[in-house]
Order: structure tokens, then C-alpha cells, then sequence
């Protein structure tokens, strides 16, 4: 019951948002819409019921004009209910694509605001394959929630509709057991809720496991799709390092597990299929078997009143049998709910560790540098990395940062720029101050060659000329006619020619605090010292703070900085300064 309470609550958390949203009074609206035909279908179907009796009874009557009659009948109800189906298909798809289309924007906006995609990678291990969530998860919670929203309506119209309608029939055939004549009013809507609860019971004795092997199943179905694209993100350093059997063996691990696990939803299917396909052919003659021997004893009662009881019994039975037809359906629901829950939590978690007054927080400067009065950077585990006391990058200096591999230099970096959160203390930025950091491999998107150097900027902001410029200056001159060409730039390009593209990012969006790790680490010496010159020149106003191993970098910074290994930390400490370049 606690499982069911939980899923409920879930399920509002993640829907109900959409119809507070600004696109609420069309959600509203198209969700009327297919209530309101869904209970016409009920009506069409108590129609139907009634025409049953009607229609069979003047077969056995051999009445022509009756029979006539009931086949205009029949057509206009078939008519109606054709009309029904139809626009209650054609509405509920534009209501998932509504619904879909506004959850999908959420979660995207959700998930990349202020860097809750990176902090969630480092803090929390429920969130596995985002991508998962934000594209299948989705497109089944909408789908199915519609569809199990739906018929579970249906299900309780139908029963208080049939209900009626076979309760008054159960006066019609007594119930007669063994030649007894037993005096039960509603035997008959007794006798379907015994078989409705029977078949419950036992079909959730049988299919439980279902919920966690179908969670399971799409949880190492997206694992292995990632995996798999991680070998073509990754192919050229793949077939370098001759690694093709190694990773088709990563790659046919993982997909044993699918494969296994898929084995015990085979195993749990054809056992909850075996049970629910005998039950469902049981519920055909169950209701001739309760009311079959009054029938041939009553010579009052006609051959369309059995064929009526026969399929009120059937609905009636349907509609509390729900759980029982729609169990494999809720199953893989509840999953999909548990994944999507997980995801906000996850993403609630990330925007709280950011927000914690514990963590490593901003604040705006009062003058023009970056200061570090009292920070310590930590590790996830808590460990502490990096510790800087009373220190600040001053405006238009450029500073050289530099230490052994491990230190946390890039750490550093990461807390400067508001991403990193584990730790203590406090960046101080000035206000509106425009930071851009550049690793080591910059990240280009796919698409033209024009989007990719002015990212993460609007591609109008910039014009042709203006890269083709850039581009010969920082040594690309062989790209300034390729601007418009659309292609993987990160796989295309070699890793000193991103480099080259990243500092020609830097140069159009002229930051005032420019932060290089190892930006240029690729490059070759007269090539880097080039690149730094070229900012030296173009960018004479910003500030630039350049983590590097090489000495020759020396020359082209004001100050140099180190980080030395001070107890369980390492510390900032300024070293000798050398000649501006």
C-alpha cells in the first residue's frame, strides 16, 4: 500500500505541473475533450447492451420488422462510436505531443541551468543516462499514464453502469445450484466481484517481480546504448590502441546483462500470460454457467436477456478486473515513474548542494578582481584538495598557475567558475563579469563550423568576415572557407586544431577573465608562444590565468603562481615574477 501511496504521489509531482503551465488551458481543454468521449464510449457500449437484447430476441422471435428496426439501430450506433474512436485517438496524440513537448523543455531547462548536469555526474549515482529520461522516460509517462488514466476511468463508469443493468437482470434468472433454487439478490454482480478479486489477487502473487525486472530492463538497455556510443565517440583512440576485441567484449558483457534479465521477464511474462489469458477465457462462459440452468428452466425469459447478462457479466467483470488485463502495462509504468522521480530528486539534489550555504558559494566583488579570501576546495569524499587564503587574480595581470599533476588545479578552476560546490568559502566575482574557461579540449557542437566557433554565442552575433579573420590569426587559415560545412568538428579536427579554435573563440567573445587549462598543451612551442602573444595583443584589457607544465610559458605571464603540498592540502603561493613578454 506504502508502494502504491508513493507512486501516486510521484505521479502528481511530475504532472500536474503541466497543467498549471502556461499551456494549461490547452491541456485542460484537449484532456476534457478525451473524458468526455471516453465516458460517450460508455454510453455507446450500455447502448450496445441494450440493442443486444433487443436484437437476439427478435432473431428468436423470427420478427422481421423488429429485426429491420435494430439494424438501423445497430449502424447509427456503430457510426457514432466510429466517430468517437476516431477523435479520441486524434486528440489524445495531440495531448501527449502537448504534454511531451512541455515536460521535454522542463526537464531539458531542469537539467543544463547553472551546471546541475555536471554537479549531478559528481554527486548523485540515480542519475544513469539522462538522456534516457528526458526522451523514452518521458514519451512513456505521458502515453502510458494517458492510457492507464483513461481505462481506469472507463473501468469505474462501466462498472456503475453494468452494475445496475446486471443486478436488474439477476431477478430475471434466480441462481440455481444442483437443481436448488438459491434466493440471492445481484447474484450475479457478486459472482464477478469473487471472480474479479480471485484473479486480482493471483495476478499480482505472480507478476510483482515485473516491476523491478522491467525497471532493470531499461536501465541496462540505456547502459548499453551509451556504451555503444562511447566506442564511436571514441574510435580513433580505440583503433589506435588495437582495442576492438577488448571493447566488443566490454560491449558483449553489457549486453548479457540485458540479455539475462530480459530472460527473467520472459520467464515471469509467460507465467502472468498463461494465468491472465485462462482467466480471460473462463470470464467467457463463467456467466452462462451461473445463469445457463435458469435459463432452461424459465420459460419467460428470452434468448436476448442470457445474451445481455452474458455481456454486462463481461463488463462488469472487465472493469473490475482492470488490474488484472492492464498488469504487464502498470508494471512498466510504475517503473518509468520511479525513473522519472529519480531524476528530479537528482536534479533537486544538484540545485540544493549548489545553493547550500556549507558549499563553496559566489558573491559579487567589490572591486574589479577575482578574490579568494578564505576558500577550501575539497573532493566529493570530503578530502581537502585545495585551500587559498587572502588571494585574488588582479584585473589585466596574467597569471601562471602551476603544480603537479593531481593537485587540483583544474578543481580550482572548476570553483572559480561556480560549477565546483564541494568545499568551504567563497568566490568573489565582480559584478557582471564575463569569465570564459577554456580546457585543454574544448567542446565544439555538431553542426556548421560558424556555430561551433562562436559558442556559446548566438550564431548572428558574429559575421562571416569577422571569423575568417580570427580563424587566419590563430593559424586555421585552411577552415575560413569552411564555415558553413556541418560536421563533427571534435571528431574532424586534430586536438591542437581545437585548440587553435578555442582560442579563437576566446578572441571574439573577449572576456575580461580568460582562463586557459592547458589550453595550448597540444601545441608546439613557437605555435603556443605564438597563440599567447596574439592574446597578449588582441586582448590587452583581460585576465588571463593559464594552468601549464612547460617553463617556456613564463615568459608570457606577470605572475607565477604554485600550489604546494601544505598537510593534507595543497596551498597558493605566489613565486617570483618574471618580465612581461
Amino acid at each position: 500500500m506504502n508502494n502504491i501511496r508513493s507512486t501516486l504521489a510521484a505521479v502528481w509531482r511530475i504532472a500536474s505541473p503541466y497543467f498549471k503551465s502556461e499551456d494549461k488551458w490547452a491541456g485542460r481543454g484537449l484532456l476534457a475533450a478525451v473524458i468526455a468521449i471516453e465516458l460517450s464510449s460508455v454510453v455507446m457500449d450500455v447502448l450496445i447492451n441494450q440493442w443486444r437484447n433487443r436484437f437476439y430476441t427478435s432473431l428468436q422471435n423470427k420478427d422481421w420488422d423488429t429485426f429491420k428496426r435494430e439494424m438501423l439501430v445497430f449502424c447509427t450506433i456503430a457510426a457514432a462510436s466510429v466517430a468517437l474512436g476516431v477523435y479520441q485517438l486524434y486528440l489524445n496524440q495531440w495531448l501527449q505531443i502537448r504534454w511531451r513537448n512541455w515536460m521535454t523543455g522542463k526537464y531539458l531547462r531542469d537539467w543544463v541551468h547553472n551546471a546541475n548536469h555536471y554537479r549531478m555526474q559528481l554527486a548523485d549515482d540515480a542519475t544513469d543516462n539522462p538522456d534516457q529520461r528526458i526522451t523514452d522516460d518521458v514519451k512513456l509517462f505521458v502515453g502510458q499514464t494517458l492510457a492507464l488514466g483513461l481505462g481506469l476511468l472507463n473501468a469505474v463508469v462501466s462498472l456503475a453502469s453494468f452494475v445496475v443493468i446486471l443486478w436488474g437482470l439477476s431477478e430475471l434468472l434466480p441462481l440455481i445450484l444442483f437443481g436448488i433454487d438459491f434466493s440471492i439478490p445481484g447474484y450475479l454482480v457478486w459472482g464477478a466481484i469473487i471472480y474479479a478479486i480471485f484473479g486480482t489477487m493471483l495476478t499480482q502473487w505472480i507478476g510483482s517481480p515485473l516491476v523491478n525486472l522491467d525497471f532493470n530492463q531499461q536501465r541496462l538497455e540505456a547502459d548499453f546504448r551509451f556504451n555503444l556510443v562511447r566506442v564511436r565517440e571514441n574510435s580513433e583512440q580505440i583503433a589506435l590502441l588495437k582495442g576492438e576485441g577488448a571493447e566488443r567484449g566490454r560491449l558483449l558483457d553489457r549486453f548479457g546483462r540485458v540479455v539475462a534479465n530480459w530472460y527473467g521477464i520472459m520467464s515471469r511474462t509467460k507465467r502472468i500470460t498463461a494465468f491472465t489469458q485462462s482467466y480471460a477465457q473462463a470470464s467467457v462462459v463463467f456467466p452462462f454457467a451461473l445463469a445457463g440452468p435458469a435459463y432452461f428452466v424459465s420459460k419467460t425469459v428470452q434468448l436476448g436477456a442470457l445474451i445481455q447478462i452474458a455481456e454486462a457479466f463481461g463488463k462488469v467483470q472487465d472493469s473490475l478486473s482492470f488490474f488484472v488485463t492492464a498488469y504487464r502495462t502498470l508494471a512498466e509504468w510504475r517503473a518509468t515513474v520511479a525513473r522519472l522521480d529519480g531524476f528530479e530528486n537528482s536534479i533537486t539534489k544538484a540545485e540544493k548542494l549548489a545553493a547550500d550555504p556549507a558549499s563553496i558559494g559566489t558573491k559579487p566583488a567589490t572591486g574589479g578582481e577575482i578574490a579568494l579570501p578564505q576558500l577550501l576546495v575539497k573532493l566529493p569524499n570530503g578530502t581537502p584538495l585545495v585551500a587559498a587564503e587572502h588571494f585574488s587574480f588582479r584585473p589585466g595581470e596574467r597569471t601562471l598557475v602551476t603544480g603537479p599533476s593531481g593537485a587540483g588545479k583544474s578543481t580550482l578552476f572548476r570553483a572559480v567558475a561556480g560549477i565546483w560546490p564541494f568545499g568551504s568559502g567563497t568566490v568573489e566575482i565582480p559584478a557582471n563579469a564575463r569569465l570564459m574557461m577554456l580546457p585543454q579540449r574544448p567542446y565544439l557542437p555538431i553542426g556548421p563550423l560558424h556555430d561551433a566557433v562562436v559558442y556559446p554565442g548566438e550564431t548572428a552575433t558574429f559575421d562571416a568576415e569577422r571569423l575568417r579573420e580570427v580563424l587566419t590569426a590563430v593559424g586555421l587559415p585552411q577552415l575560413a572557407a569552411r564555415l558553413a560545412e556541418e560536421a563533427h568538428w571534435n571528431r574532424m579536427l586534430s586536438l591542437g586544431e581545437q585548440q587553435r579554435l578555442g582560442i579563437a573563440r576566446a578572441l571574439l567573445h573577449a572576456p575580461q577573465f580568460l582562463f586557459l587549462d592547458e589550453a595550448t598543451a597540444s601545441l608546439d612551442e613557437p605555435s603556443e608562444a605564438a597563440l599567447y602573444k596574439l592574446i597578449a595583443e588582441k586582448l590587452p584589457d583581460t585576465t588571463v590565468v593559464s594552468i601549464g607544465h612547460r617553463s617556456t610559458l613564463e615568459a608570457f605571464h606577470q605572475r607565477n603562481v604554485a600550489l604546494v603540498k601544505d598537510g593534507d592540502h595543497f596551498s597558493l603561493h605566489d613565486k617570483v615574477k618574471v618580465a612581461t613578454s
